[in-house]
């Protein structure tokens, strides 16, 4: 049974302060550019980034909609926002959830969404709302992360966090991957009304600086820390140093494949 929070991706402003110092360059600023590209975001266009965390793809779509273009940024967390609108005060930011969007119908060109459908109360009218946002020979793009078992340093530290802290904590870190099984994303694109969606698969790198640095943003930034204090902090850093060596590189630096799945429809 997953938490509240890590079925939601609920987060505090400090910790979504950890997520864009850290979590936007280890992980999710790399595929801002691709998810872009996939919905054909190009100037003069009106763009929405639903669920937008602290902005790394609304940044980049508003830049790609220039001259002419405008953007919008949609997220249910005000820490998450307080960061957004502090880096980029300039785009509109907009706080309400997926599955209600407070927009007229056939209102962009292009509906963005990175790394979030996982986390939706009720993923079927989250889509189901982003098509009708979405105006005719629109496109919409979203991206989720590849199971577990094929992001190996992921899959090495869920199932370290499970021998040490239990499974709830493990599924907390197990909640982001949880639609990288092709046929179960198929079925909820299908519940939202996306059927024959292409979806292809793309291959990243999570890298952070070191294996304690990796361990403390999954601690810190995101929603472990519920389930483990200061002392369990130190004692996974510890045995993670011993036992997810493999990860690291000469200088000590952590790098791993964290592959994602690309869904486009229009």
């Amino acid at each position: 049974m997953q938490s509240a929070a890590a079925e939601k991706g609920q987060v505090s402003k400090t910790a979504a302060e950890i997520y864009d110092e850290f979590f936007v360059p280890s992980l999710f600023g790399q595929w801002a550019g691709p998810l872009c590209e996939a919905a054909g975001v190009e100037p003069g266009q009106a763009v929405l980034d639903v669920a937008c965390g602290t902005g790394a793809t609304t940044r980049e779509a508003a830049t790609r909609v220039q001259p002419g273009g405008r953007v919008t940024g949609l997220d249910c967390n005000s820490g998450m926002l307080a960061v957004a609108s502090a880096r980029a005060p300039d785009i509109r930011w907009v706080e309400d959830r997926a599955e209600e969007l407070p927009f007229p119908d056939e209102s962009f060109d292009a509906v963005l969404c990175q790394f979030a459908l996982m986390f939706f109360e009720d993923r079927a009218r989250a889509l189901s709302e982003m098509r009708r946002v979405l105006r005719p020979g629109g496109r919409l793009a979203l991206s989720v992360w590849d199971e577990a078992a094929n992001s190996p340093g992921y899959d090495a530290m869920i199932a370290l966090i499970e021998t040490m802290f239990g499974k709830e904590a493990a599924d907390a870190l197990r909640a982001p991957f949880v639609l990288g099984e092709r046929a179960r994303l198929s079925k909820v694109l299908e519940a939202g009304g996306l059927a024959g969606a292409e979806v292809a698969t793309k291959q990243g790198t999570a890298r952070f600086a070191s294996i304690r640095e990796w361990v403390r943003m999954d601690v810190r930034g995101w929603t472990l820390a519920e389930f483990i204090d200061d002392d369990g902090f130190e004692a996974l850093v510890k045995e993670a140093e011993r036992t997810l060596r493999a990860y690291e590189g000469a200088d000590g630096a952590v790098a791993f494949p964290a592959p994602a799945h690309i869904v486009t429809w229009s």
